[in-house]
């Protein structure tokens, strides 16, 4: 029987004290190397299997499965099976696998039962919110037109081509204005493909998901921090883009925290600017200091990020160093833009579940749960153009992670249909309401219990 809520509060912050569950679910173990050294994606991996009980396997709701020699046939690329491997898979494979015949081809793989329970408070009923939304959306892809998507691949080709053109104009103008504008238009587009490679890095192999590091930053960690684990577990303790913030920035209600927690609107404006640089170097150091790093985790694709500045250099006519102290104006201002966006898009609200709030004794339904994490943006979804720049139509596209962004307008009227039908949290609001919303978590210190909670917002 759960506590009465006046009880609840107190309850909440003793957990949160005490680092031995999570909060909202105390039946949960507090992840494994969550608060330890760098906080990097491979990291959390680490921690993950340590919870998982996938014995070096995939495993997906109670079953193990040896994947190894479908690694060079998986349709979505080798990647996702190589950084996936010895944790529970569950939600990844119920939100990147719609067709129904992926089950049956998973069967062919099976060892054995799981001899743990999941670490996971989440389920996926065939007759829950999340199973049968999916198996409508399955069938409504087929009347979709399949070319929707070079809608979205216009405006990301557009944006590189623009950030191109307007890198080698700021460093070739002599002209100061016209100089400051074109850095800033590079700027502003840098960020922006960030935000539309998104779109692409949740799919298999294709090109457009290197852009993602066009700014210094790894795709391959951000299908770790972002796809696998955020999308995933959205605003839980598995969540690694809250608690990778931490203890700079904290999103939890927690009434014990450090003094400046109240202050993280003003420690962003100085930590964001230097964000992507920051990882960059993170992820440098990790090649000296964690044996093995390497060789399983850089890529060619890591150098991507330092071909903008060669281009700046070999096209604008600029000494090296010119080129160089434009390139950095770019990639620091370009990281203060995407931060801002990210930090404001969907997650970061008091009417958002957060770790520490209550929640049901029903275990929940995945899909309810991540609309529970989720908030859309009005003024953002009524263009394309700023759905692929300003991360909109956000709660589809975490049901759905794999459909492009330009698919997902057409699946609102079944959408809405089955939110209505389960009473799923679907909530709207504006950019202005989210941004000033976003300050209010970051003081927020008491969780939401259930009666202050609104179906609607």
């Amino acid at each position: 029987m759960a506590p009465k809520e006046p009880d609840y509060v107190e309850i909440a912050h003793q957990r949160a004290k005490e680092k031995k569950t999570h909060v909202s679910f105390p039946q949960l173990k507090y992840p494994s190397l969550r608060d330890e050294g760098l906080k990097d994606p491979v990291l959390w991996l680490t921690g993950k299997a340590m919870d998982d009980g996938a014995e070096g396997l995939w495993r997906v709701h109670g079953k193990l499965y040896d994947l190894e020699s479908f690694i060079d046939r998986h349709p979505g690329g080798r990647e996702w099976l190589e950084l996936s491997k010895g944790l529970d898979v569950t939600e990844a494979f119920e939100a990147h696998h719609l067709n129904p015949s992926t089950e049956k081809m998973l069967s062919k793989f099976y060892i054995r039962d799981a001899k743990t329970p999941r670490n996971s408070p989440f389920t996926f009923q065939d007759d829950g919110f999340y199973r049968t939304l999916k198996k409508r959306v399955w069938e409504e892809l087929k009347t979709i037109p399949k070319m929707e998507n070079r809608r979205s691949d216009m405006v990301t080709d557009g944006l590189l081509a623009t950030c191109l053109a307007a890198s080698t104009i700021a460093s070739w103008a002599e002209n100061y204005w016209i100089a400051t504008a074109a850095c800033f238009v590079a700027s502003v587009c840098l960020a922006w493909i960030l935000v539309a490679a998104h779109n692409y890095i949740h799919r298999g192999p294709n090109f457009r998901m290197y852009y993602f590091n066009s700014a210094l930053w790894s795709y391959r960690d951000f299908r770790v921090s972002h796809v696998l684990s955020h999308h995933l577990y959205t605003n839980t303790l598995m969540d690694l883009e809250v608690s990778g913030f931490e203890p700079i920035i904290f999103w939890n209600p927690r009434k014990e925290r450090p003094f400046y927690a109240d202050y993280a609107i003003v420690i962003e404006q100085f930590v964001f600017p230097f964000m992507f640089i920051l990882n960059f170097l993170k992820r440098t150091s990790l090649i000296f200091l964690r044996p093995g790093f390497f060789t399983h985790h850089i890529r060619w694709h890591d150098g991507i990020g330092l071909l903008l500045p060669i281009w700046i250099y070999l096209t604008s006519g600029a000494s090296f160093y010119h080129a160089v102290v434009t390139w950095l104006w770019i990639n620091c201002t370009a990281s203060f833009i995407f931060f801002t966006i990210a930090s404001n898009a969907a997650h970061h609200h008091p009417m958002i579940f957060k770790d520490g709030d209550e929640v049901s004794d029903i275990t929940p339904d995945w899909g309810m749960h991540e609309l529970e994490a989720v908030m859309d943006r009005r003024d953002i979804n009524d263009s394309h153009f700023k759905v692929m720049t300003f991360f909109g139509h956000h709660a589809l596209h975490h049901l759905f992670p794999t459909l492009d962004h330009a698919v997902l307008e057409h699946l609102y009227p079944v959408f809405l249909e089955y939110c209505e039908k389960y009473k799923a949290n679907f909530k709207e609001t504006s950019s202005l309401d989210l941004f000033i919303g976003q300050i209010k978590a970051t003081l927020k210190t008491r969780p939401t219990l259930l009666t202050e909670k609104k179906s609607r917002y």
